[in-house]
């Protein structure tokens, strides 16, 4: 039974010290702009979802759904989060390859999550994903403005969307190549 348990043991640590190497000498490509592997997107995903409902704060949104709480939070998405999340002139963000994980294209994707784990993903962003935390910078009313905003972007009363579609920043130019470079 000694050698069992010895044996076990053995192999836990030559599995954690070969992930060590493994990760260590570079040979785990951690460029944002190439597909990641099933296993880890799986990982990843579950990770950041069991975190927010595990450590979001277990409260209701203070702010009713009113037209001017959203267009108060359609303010601050347009000025903080539709650069990566997109907006009606763009609703696919120029950025949105450009990341792993792929933030959400909440123009043609509806938050999925309810308004507290918004509101802590919004607050603490999320690691490696390109995802600041904004407490530092939103105050608690802005953030909660935005989180009501999010969470009703598929219900909008007509007076919102007006405001929202308006406010959107006009479509960049796109290159038709890209620019050589002189030798």
């Amino acid at each position: 039974m000694k050698a069992f348990i010895l044996g076990v043991l053995i192999t836990i640590v030559a599995l954690i010290g070969g992930g060590l190497f493994v990760a260590e000498t570079g040979r785990v490509d951690m460029r944002a702009d190439v597909p990641p592997p099933q296993f880890e997107r799986h990982i990843a995903g579950g990770a950041m979802d069991a975190s927010a409902d595990r450590n979001a704060p277990k409260v209701t949104n203070p702010l009713p759904p009113t037209s001017d709480n959203l267009i108060a939070g359609a303010k601050v998405y347009l000025d903080h989060c539709a650069l990566c999340h997109g907006d009606p002139v763009r609703p696919h963000s120029p950025l949105e390859e450009s990341f792993y994980p792929r933030p959400p294209q909440f123009m043609s994707d509806a938050a999925d999550m309810g308004d507290q784990d918004n509101y802590y993903i919004t607050q603490h962003g999320i690691r490696w994903s390109g995802m600041p935390a904004w407490k530092d910078v939103l105050s608690d009313q802005d953030i909660w403005e935005v989180v009501t905003f999010i969470g009703h972007m598929n219900n909008l009363p007509l007076d919102v969307k007006a405001v929202f579609a308006l406010q959107g920043a006009p479509p960049a130019a796109v290159p038709t190549k890209k620019p050589t470079k002189n030798r």
